[in-house]
């Protein structure tokens, strides 16, 4: 899958940036929302509209020759502040349907000496064009409104663009999590919010695994607030916690079967995968699968005890990588045996945060491994937090 048009070119990224209400429909460039002055001296709002045929594959190319300095309009021709119109830029005027819901009115001819350096300077030189003039009747009028618009993309993993990643300028880096699939195994307390925290990024699906029924106290261990009716409906969790973030990210893919040795076979191939459940038969299924298929992956654990009237412990992330595996049995650190009668964890003791806080290690591992985050060469391969010393301990490093 390819990423959207914003996320590969840098001047359309820049138009989303800065909070213009852009959309690629019909191979045109779209900005809505642009005040603009009619005949009668009103404020309107219009639509800039730009071809966007000059472009190799993917990526936009100047719109210097060609007659790609022209643009249209969906409106009344614009004027000044009086009400006169705008004649120095008027290139004709009538209908023309570009496409399903895509009309323009009017266009426009006008280009600086040298030209447009890019699509961001075209459209934007054109906006000021046009909306400084009904700024100087409202001073608060703006085409950068920050509104929400439907992403431009039908094949992005979003439903609407990224604008956070442009806002602060590190698309590129946010394109080396363009995945095709991403495992989480265990959707319960730390699972979920690995879920919620890989939805902001561009994989583009999302496999969840869990056959477990979403209960009452599992609402106490996850994101979000679940009402008192979705409870009773006792969804499974992979399909509630889909039916959230689906919301956002088109490609969560629930499956309610658990693991076993009648099933592992069924889960498919993945670029990484999140453990997150209890020690046990199907954890092993999963490490060993993982093996032979020469997936990367993240094991999540905690050990959390009840001394006297307060809790202690410690939240690990082990990382188990086709470079390095041996530590995971030589040094014993993810564990097989199924959790006893007395494992407070395992008796769904309310506590968000180190689940939040076990997620967001393991999701910071994980983009580490694909180099969004920098990193020391020598990367540690385990780590576990200390609760009550507030202190991170790194082993099993390359």
């Amino acid at each position: 899958m390819s990423p959207p048009l914003t996320s590969r070119n840098p001047d359309l990224a820049r138009l989303v940036q800065d909070g213009y209400e852009l959309a690629i429909l019909h191979n045109h460039i779209v900005i809505s929302g642009v005040p603009y002055v009619n005949s009668k001296g009103e404020v309107r709002l219009g639509t800039l509209v730009s071809d966007m045929s000059n472009i190799s594959g993917d990526i936009t190319v100047s719109p210097i020759t060609n007659g790609k300095h022209v643009a249209m309009w969906a409106g009344e021709h614009p004027c000044d502040s009086s009400g006169k119109p705008l004649e120095h830029m008027r290139h004709a005027s009538g209908d023309q349907v570009l496409g399903p819901g895509l009309t323009v009115n009017h266009s426009f001819s006008k280009k600086p000496s040298a030209g447009y350096r890019d699509y961001h300077h075209k459209m934007t030189t054109y906006v000021d064009m046009i909306e400084r003039h009904a700024r100087e009747l409202d001073p608060n009028v703006t085409a950068r409104t920050h509104r929400f618009v439907e992403s431009d993309d039908a094949q992005s993993p979003f439903h609407y663009p990224d604008t956070a990643s442009g806002r602060v300028g590190i698309t590129n880096v946010m394109r080396k999590l363009e995945l095709a699939r991403i495992g989480i195994f265990g959707v319960g307390g730390t699972g979920s919010y690995v879920l919620d925290l890989v939805a902001k990024t561009p994989v583009r699906e999302i496999a969840i695994f869990d056959g477990d029924t979403f209960l009452q106290h599992n609402a106490f261990r996850a994101p979000g607030a679940p009402s008192a009716d979705e409870l009773r409906e006792l969804p499974k969790k992979v399909d509630y916690l889909a039916s959230i973030y689906s919301k956002m990210h088109r490609g969560i893919v629930p499956h309610d079967f658990p693991i076993a040795e009648d099933t592992i076979d069924k889960i498919g191939a993945f670029d990484f995968a999140f453990i997150c459940m209890d020690p046990g038969t199907p954890k092993q299924l999963l490490v060993e699968y993982f093996e032979r298929q020469g997936v990367p992956f993240v094991d999540v654990g905690m050990g959390i005890e009840l001394i006297d009237d307060g809790l202690t412990g410690l939240v690990r992330v082990t990382t188990s990588t086709p470079d390095q595996r041996d530590h995971v049995r030589d040094n014993r650190r993810i564990s097989f045996k199924d959790g006893g009668k007395d494992n407070i964890y395992a008796k769904n003791i309310q506590i968000a945060d180190l689940n939040a806080l076990n997620a967001a290690l393991a999701v910071i591992r994980w983009k580490k491994h694909f180099g969004f985050y920098r990193t020391d060469p020598k990367l540690e391969h385990h780590a576990n937090y200390a609760v009550s010393g507030n202190v991170i301990i790194n082993e099993d490093k390359t």
